[in-house]
């Protein structure tokens, strides 16, 4: 017999089991999970999948063609299914008031030394943009390179020691300090002090004038074409009463090979400043290079959306908590040109994750009777532009995160076919990490940390938005034990999708698809929310996350 076809029906003896484990001795309680279980195919999965990837969706960019074809195919999708709107208001849309800001790709950046210029090509050197809401705006000064970038009390650790860079152009490294003598940054696991969105953060808080981050691939976990493809056309933002003046003036990238190239020019090597830059006496290096670069905008306000559905709990007291499944609806949209292939389809990314919630809301709607918390489906806009949607949500709750049980995040999930195993990111963080645990056993399946840790994938997804504000949450990614496949099989796909197809026109549903694993993993993650839903305790982040105070000030009862 073929192996899957083996474990597939082993799997569903064990998920009528695990069904009737949860529900022993519930006379009043919510139904049994078999039938929504059962709803969960992975012809509807591919169906999904190809619909939201097809040219016909424009590549679900915010604010356009796309997007109202995308919202309304989501909206229609959720009424048929039987869910509530999950907007109080009566509607299944979120507002999320964005600005789109279009760089100019004719600008340069220009590096001066003595008198003599270089100037730097947009596009191959470099990538620049402003998230200042304003027409133009010029970023010049002494460039420094600032090693990683990171001010770490907990760790004794600032790469600043107190020097004054208002109105520098700082060079950061990606990624945390990689420090090999004590177990410090979450050893080779990323933590938010390497993602570039803490050091462009960092850099305003010091009054920058610029900050750009020397593109590695390694240590980024992409190519320099995704960073060119991410950040050269049309970027979104939150619109903040003060029009984002309090960001850096420009924000951008340089390649290795130019941040190599002026170094040299100073006499100074990139590999002996990173190692002097892993340690805790690194101070600011200036570069005696003066950095200019003058940015253009074309400004628009877009109103775009988030998606929303809930499902009523069945107990009286817990439908007033929430269990939360998100997954992002957006992708790039179309690239500039007028020839190739030019419309980024976001076929894994995200169609497939949309797919899977989409599935999973429609098995519990096959319930006789829901689960005791509430459900609550969202499908957020504007990820692929800094997580915006799930933020504004987090900012802008439509149901309270202090009632709020968990998030449960799927993004790329696995399209590769059955695994043996499931990624945790974040692995080890909440007591959701433990259902899981307890779910994988009764299916026969093992759970795995992150085998790609250095690039943060857990600050990556909207998941993130919601931990931010204490919610616990849970975010998968797909297994590396393939059945049927060459024990390296798994992360040599992960290698090839990073380097070929992720933000690029390319990510679209392959001949060599098997939808059969994304099916088995949704009826995990429906596990997963059912498990949440029906027990009668909240879960909680573990003892040394960065989230668990936050958690436990917003459960408390505020003071009378």
């Amino acid at each position: 017999m073929h192996p899957h076809r083996h474990r597939s029906l082993s799997v569903l003896t064990g998920f009528t089991a695990f069904a009737l484990l949860l529900c022993s001795g519930c006379s009043r309680g919510p139904s049994a999970p078999k039938a929504g279980l059962q709803a969960i195919t992975a012809d509807r999965l591919l169906a999904l999948t190809r619909t939201l990837a097809s040219d016909e969706f424009e590549g679900r960019a915010p604010g356009g063609t796309g997007e109202q074809r995308t919202i309304q195919y989501l909206e229609a999708q959720l009424r048929q299914f039987g869910l509530e709107p999950g907007n109080p208001d009566g509607t299944y849309l979120q507002k999320v008031p964005l600005v789109g800001i279009t760089a100019d790709p004719a600008m340069t950046l220009t590096v001066t030394q003595r008198g003599r210029a270089e100037r730097l090509r947009f596009g191959e050197d470099f990538v620049a943009w402003t998230k200042r809401v304003t027409e133009s705006v010029t970023a010049a000064g002494e460039l420094v390179f600032v090693g990683y970038g990171v001010t770490a009390p907990e760790f004794q650790w600032d790469d600043f020691k107190g020097t004054d860079l208002r109105g520098k152009v700082l060079l950061f490294l990606i990624n945390d300090p990689p420090v090999e003598t004590e177990p410090i940054f979450g050893g080779k696991a990323m933590t938010y002090y390497g993602r570039w969105t803490y050091k462009f953060e960092k850099a305003a808080q010091l009054g920058a004038a610029a900050a750009f981050i020397i593109h590695e691939t390694g240590p980024a976990g992409y190519p320099w074409e995704v960073v060119r493809g991410s950040w050269s056309g049309e970027q979104f933002d939150l619109i903040t009463p003060d029009r984002n003046m309090g960001r850096a003036a420009v924000e951008g990238w340089i390649t290795q090979a130019q941040a190599e190239r002026l170094l040299r020019r100073v006499g100074k090597d990139l590999a002996t400043l990173k190692r002097a830059a892993a340690t805790r006496e690194f101070r600011p290096v200036p570069l005696g290079l003066r950095a200019e670069v003058a940015v253009r905008n074309t400004l628009r306000t877009v109103d775009s959306h988030n998606v929303l559905a809930r499902l009523t709990g069945s107990d009286p007291e817990l439908r007033h908590q929430y269990v939360l499944y998100t997954a992002h609806w957006d992708h790039l949209g179309v690239a500039a040109g007028d020839s190739g292939d030019r419309i980024f389809n976001g076929a894994k990314d995200n169609a497939a994750g949309v797919a899977a919630v989409l599935e999973i809301a429609r098995a519990f709607r096959q319930l006789r009777i829901p689960p005791h918390r509430s459900l609550l489906f969202l499908f957020v806009t504007a990820e692929e532009q800094g997580l915006l949607g799930s933020r504004y949500y987090a900012e802008h709750p439509l149901y309270p995160l202090a009632r709020t049980a968990a998030v449960i995040n799927i993004d790329a999930p696995n399209v590769l076919g059955p695994t043996r195993d499931l990624v945790v990111i974040g692995m080890g963080n909440s007591t959701l990490d433990d259902v899981a645990q307890q779910i994988a056993s009764r299916l026969g399946r093992t759970l795995r940390p992150d085998p790609e840790p250095e690039k943060g994938f857990f600050y990556r997804s909207d998941h993130f938005s919601f931990a931010r504000f204490g919610v616990p949450a849970f975010y998968a990614d797909e297994g590396i034990e393939f059945i049927g496949q060459p024990e390296n099989w798994g992360l040599e796909m992960r290698q090839k999708y990073t380097a070929e197809d992720y933000h690029k026109p390319s990510d679209e549903v392959k001949d060599y698809w098997d939808l059969r694993g994304l099916a088995e993993d949704s009826q995990f993650f429906f596990l997963m929310g059912y498990t949440v839903a029906n027990d009668p305790g909240l879960p909680e982040w573990k003892p040394g996350t960065e989230f668990k105070a936050i958690r436990e000030q917003s459960l408390r009862p505020p003071d009378r």
